[in-house]
């Protein structure tokens, strides 16, 4: 009954073997192998476009390495006051930008809300010498309430920056589990709704290990720049193919979307049962792998003590993530424990 979250699950055999498999030979280092060459057409397939790819260990240098190649020192990247990048990043996108300000807007949900970002816009006129002028426009997908950006939202939240020299980059830690709650295209989610730069996120989805920073065609002139902040920075990883191995096997016959498409439904049978529990309220729309909910604290405490781990989120609520391998079994035994 582990809850905590989708990164305590094990990695999917598949991608172990996908390791072990390119674990022969010898190939080029620092991204230049074959197995990474593969892993880009694949993309390009799935995203219907041209794109460059860069493998990174962690959500947290993929978001830092897009944003320092998006975002000058001296400009604003605007993110929700709940954002992974503001809150549990430690300041690793202003110190890999070289000082960017992130301006941190509030929204229901964890999404942004077009009012804040229509007021935040209108309060840092471009040109304006005082402030730092918005440059990037940060969204995550999923949110950190667990909820999804539509392909609507995504869309009308990135017109409001089509006036000015900024870009949009989508925190995709979760887009696999976004994408299929929504049922649209990758294409339709991201460039096509006016996303410049995706960190698209495989280690909560039955990877070991494994993160990607897509540019779109609006910035592949960057990537150069991108590749040089990823070797200065320390995350050029010589023995790449480790990671692209990850994502050939996890992107093979849409593995990926039935991982995420697992873990969405173990999350809906798991908000399903904490609604009938006497007390407890569901706090947000679950549309992906993540339930935030208010437990009564007899009730949460059971829970506990028969072995049942989950976060106490801030606000006292308790946020339980299910992943490509939680059973329904699982669930039954969390929803019994608190009787």
């Amino acid at each position: 009954m582990n809850f905590l979250s989708d990164t305590t699950a094990p990695a999917h055999p598949k991608l172990i073997e996908a390791i072990a498999a390119a674990n022969t030979g010898f190939e080029p280092s620092y991204g230049n192998d074959a197995i990474s060459a593969r892993v880009e057409t694949r993309l390009r397939d799935i995203f219907e476009c041209d794109l460059k790819v860069l493998f990174a260990v962690s959500g947290t240098a993929s978001n830092a390495l897009a944003l320092s190649v998006l975002c000058p020192p001296d400009g604003a990247i605007l993110c929700h006051d709940e954002a992974h990048i503001h809150r549990d990043e430690r300041g690793a996108p202003e110190f890999y930008t070289g000082g960017a300000k992130l301006i941190p807007l509030t929204g229901a949900h964890a999404k942004i809300d077009l009012s804040a970002l229509d007021h935040a816009l209108a309060e840092i006129p471009e040109g304006f010498v005082h402030s730092s002028p918005v440059r990037v426009l940060s969204l995550s997908n999923l949110t950190e309430s667990g909820t999804a950006y539509s392909v609507a939202e995504v869309t009308e939240r990135a017109e409001r920056l089509k006036q000015r020299p900024a870009f949009v980059h989508m925190d995709g830690a979760r887009f696999a589990n976004a994408l299929v709650s929504l049922g649209c295209t990758p294409a339709e989610l991201t460039w096509k709704a006016g996303v410049d730069a995706l960190c698209f996120g495989a280690t909560k989805n039955g990877a070991l290990g494994a993160e990607a920073v897509v540019l779109f065609p609006s910035v592949l002139d960057r990537f150069e720049a991108l590749q040089g902040r990823q070797k200065r920075g320390g995350h050029m990883a010589p023995k790449m193919r480790f990671m692209a191995a990850q994502f050939e096997a996890w992107l093979d016959d849409n593995l990926w979307l039935d991982l995420a498409r697992t873990a969405n439904a173990r999350a809906q049978e798991l908000a399903a049962g904490l609604a009938k529990l006497p007390g407890a309220t569901i706090l947000h729309p679950v549309d992906g792998n993540e339930v935030f909910a208010r437990i009564p604290d007899p009730l949460a405490a059971r829970m506990r003590a028969a072995g049942a781990g989950f976060y106490q989120w801030p606000d006292g609520s308790a946020r339980l993530v299910t992943s490509w391998c939680t059973q329904t079994e699982e669930i039954n035994s969390l929803i019994a424990a608190a009787d």
